[in-house]
Parts: C-alpha cells; sequence; structure tokens
C-alpha cells in the first residue's frame, strides 16, 4: 500500500523478519510494564517517624518494636517527620538483606539534621502502613541516631519482608509523586 508521500512504502521495504520480532517484543513488553505501573500507580503508604524520650509524659507513648526481639522505647507522640516530608525512597541491598533508604525534601532535610544533631544516642521509631487500602501498619524500626544526619536520608533495616519492603517503598514513591510533584525514585 502506498501513500501519497511514499512513506509506508519505504518503511515496509525496510522491515523485516528479525526486526518486526524485535518491534513485537518491545510492544510486549511496553504492553505489561504498562499494566503493572497502573497497578502500582495506585498504592499508597505512610511512614511516620517519631523520637525517643527519656522522661515520660502527657505527649509521649510506650511502645514495642520489633517482633522477633522486642525493644520498649518511650516516644513522643507526634511524629517529627512523615511521607509528607519524602522525595522517594527505594530499597537497597545490604549483606545478608536489604534496607529502606528515605530521602526528604528541603524541611524534612532540615528536621532529620536537627533531631539527629541535638539527640544522639536516642532512636528514632519508625511506623509504617503499606499494602491494599493500607491494611498492614506495625513499627518497622527503632535505629539509634549515632550522628547528625545532614544529608537528608535515612537508612533502615526494616521488620518486614522484601515484598512487603517493595510495596512501602512505592507506595511511598507515588505518595512522593502526589506530594512534590516530582518522578518520587531515589537513583541508585
Amino acid at each position: 500500500m502506498r501513500f501519497c508521500d511514499g512513506t509506508m512504502l519505504i518503511w515496509m521495504r525496510q522491515f523485516n523478519l528479525k526486526s518486526g520480532r524485535w518491534v513485537a517484543a518491545v510492544l510486549a513488553l511496553a504492553f505489561l510494564d504498562g499494566c503493572q505501573t497502573d497497578k502500582n500507580a495506585s498504592l499508597t503508604a505512610v511512614l511516620r517517624v517519631h523520637l525517643e524520650v527519656t522522661v515520660p509524659s502527657a505527649t509521649s507513648q510506650n511502645i514495642s518494636v520489633l517482633r522477633a526481639s522486642p525493644v520498649m522505647l518511650t516516644i513522643l507522640k507526634d511524629p517529627v517527620l512523615s511521607e509528607a516530608n519524602i522525595m522517594g525512597a527505594r530499597l537497597i541491598d545490604t549483606q545478608g538483606g536489604f534496607a529502606v533508604q528515605i530521602a526528604f525534601d528541603d524541611r524534612g532535610i532540615w528536621m532529620l539534621e536537627q533531631y539527629t544533631a541535638s539527640n544522639p544516642s536516642k532512636h528514632f521509631a519508625i511506623h509504617g502502613q503499606w499494602g491494599t487500602k493500607l491494611s498492614e501498619a506495625r513499627w518497622l524500626a527503632a535505629p539509634m541516631i549515632t550522628k547528625r544526619v545532614d544529608n537528608g536520608t535515612l537508612t533502615f533495616t526494616a521488620d518486614m519482608s522484601r515484598a512487603e519492603a517493595e510495596q512501602l517503598v512505592r507506595g511511598l514513591n507515588n505518595v512522593a509523586k502526589k506530594n512534590h510533584k516530582s518522578p518520587g525514585l531515589l537513583s541508585p
């Protein structure tokens, strides 16, 4: 078939069976990726970072973090950081497992630096919600503050399976995209 400018005829002459398979494979992958992306785009997650306190008060609560070896902490009821401050999240491989890495926006960077500089040897208590309709929720980690964090990233080993962590990260990135109109994902 020939169009008035002849482009179809030229394209058809350059098309061969080998390139046809390649085009079909690319289209199939794009279609499958599109379906997966649509499914993942609806995932959301919540992440709250609370600070440990030494003196209990009306603004604090006692919690148990970690399921296998529970750690009891007294924390501020109100979080110091939340998903509203997150620019992106990702999983990173570590020796023997994985960790969740969170990158914060400008306000989150400032808050993280202030709290880590003024609270050495205390813990952050990290609570997460993820899954279909945020059906999964628990305290995920209690990393000790060992130094001032001025790069805006918080990395922790979470008390969750890798599949759960992947859902959490996807959900946090989707929330970050909505909140900050940004790509959401951290570069590797």
